[in-house]
Formats: C-alpha cells, sequence, structure tokens
C-alpha cells in the first residue's frame, strides 16, 4: 500500500483538484534548492508526492535566510539536506533522494522534473539531457518581483522551450540585493506546481507564464 492509500484523509481536501493515483506514481525531480526550488520541494511534500529527488552543490548562508526561507539552525548546511529534513517534517513517509553536487547528464531523474537553477546554461544543459527521459518539466525562473514560468509536457512544448535558451550574455543583470523575495519565489512555486497538477488531470498547461507583482500584470502563451 502506497503512502497516499494508507493516508486517505490527509489529502481527502484535494482530491477533486489533484488525482491521488497519479500523484502516486510520481517521482519528482527538483533541480536547484534555492529561492524558489526549496518553495517547490516544500509543495510536492505536503501534496503528497511520494517520491522526491533534490540536487544542488550549495550551502546555507546568512544571505539565503530572508529570500529563500531557511531556518537559523541551517546555516552551514548544505541546502539538499535542510530541505530534505523540512519535507520529512511535514511529510514523514515521504521518500526523499539528495545530490549535493552540481546536475550530472548522466543522473537518472524522475518522471517529472522541476528546473530551478538560476543560470540559462544550466537550464539548457538540464533540459537536454532530461527532455527525452521525463513526461513533465517545468522551469521557473525570477527577477525580482518578475516571474516567468515554462512548462513543457507536449511535443509543441518541447519545440519552444529551447527558444528560452538564449544566451547568458544576453541574460539581465541587476543589483545582487534586488534579486528575490520569498513572497516571489513562493509565488513562482505554486505557479510551476499549479502547471503539474493541470498535467496530472490532463488539462492543458500554459506553455509561457509571465507575471509581474510590481504591476499587477499577468501574459500567457499557449
Amino acid at each position: 500500500m502506497g503512502v497516499i492509500e494508507s493516508n486517505p484523509e490527509r489529502y481527502s481536501r484535494q482530491r477533486d483538484i489533484v488525482p491521488l493515483d497519479r500523484l502516486g506514481r510520481t517521482k519528482a525531480t527538483v533541480i536547484g534548492v534555492g529561492a524558489i526550488g526549496r518553495q517547490v520541494a516544500l509543495q510536492l511534500a505536503a501534496m503528497g508526492v511520494p517520491w522526491l529527488q533534490l540536487v544542488d552543490f550549495d550551502v546555507v548562508e546568512l544571505a539565503n535566510l530572508a529570500p529563500q526561507g531557511f531556518l537559523e539552525g541551517d546555516l552551514g548546511r548544505r541546502k539538499v539536506e535542510a530541505t530534505a529534513a523540512f519535507c520529512r517534517l511535514i511529510n514523514s513517509e515521504i521518500a526523499a533522494q539528495v545530490h549535493d553536487h552540481r546536475f550530472r547528464r548522466s543522473m537518472e531523474v524522475g518522471n517529472s522534473v522541476f528546473c530551478c537553477v538560476d543560470s540559462i546554461d544550466a537550464r539548457r544543459l538540464i533540459f537536454e539531457a532530461v527532455k527525452d527521459r521525463v513526461s513533465f518539466f517545468v522551469d521557473g525562473r525570477m527577477s525580482a518581483e518578475v516571474i516567468r514560468v515554462l512548462t513543457v509536457c507536449t511535443a509543441s512544448g518541447r519545440a519552444f522551450y529551447p527558444q528560452t535558451l538564449f544566451g547568458s550574455e544576453e541574460a539581465h543583470t541587476g543589483p545582487c540585493t534586488g534579486k528575490s523575495t520569498i513572497y516571489t519565489a513562493n509565488i513562482a512555486a505554486g505557479l510551476m506546481v499549479a502547471q503539474f497538477t493541470k498535467h496530472l488531470r490532463s488539462l492543458p498547461v500554459d506553455t509561457d507564464l509571465h507575471v509581474n507583482l510590481l504591476t499587477a500584470e499577468l501574459s500567457v502563451a499557449q
């Protein structure tokens, strides 16, 4: 008996939104557990994903506490270890696997990949490595209060996504003090998980979603 089947009441209030049978077969890989990725992992753990793989090489620093939501007691710990520990507090039955190094092409991943890295070059490497091995791929990007979520689970999405991987020299650069906030990261993570639940319900996903929190603008491209 799986985790979800053994705790039906725990997930009863989301049953009509998140199909438990498909959720129970999900193996989720979160690559990058900084601002957005940590929030994605916590949401997936709460929602009931039974298997969660976390990939990140970084450690928790003081500057990570406010925008990424790590605990003061996490300082100096590997981000994957700290995040996995929090996920287990949320859901003690989750199988959490950690990799405290950069993503490698040869890595085995789950059937759903959440790309939460902060460089175009890393995104390109990850997508090229996993695009033919996963049924769902979503990339979350954030700059200050601007969010972009790109979802790939169809042939048209696979054709469109590489067009968003512009050269690193074209990427916007801003002051490091204006890069991220916890509320923007939480919203970005929620949008990514929302695309995932659409996929579980076999509903059309939003291929390219832009949100500007400062100006209250939302644009969607299918």
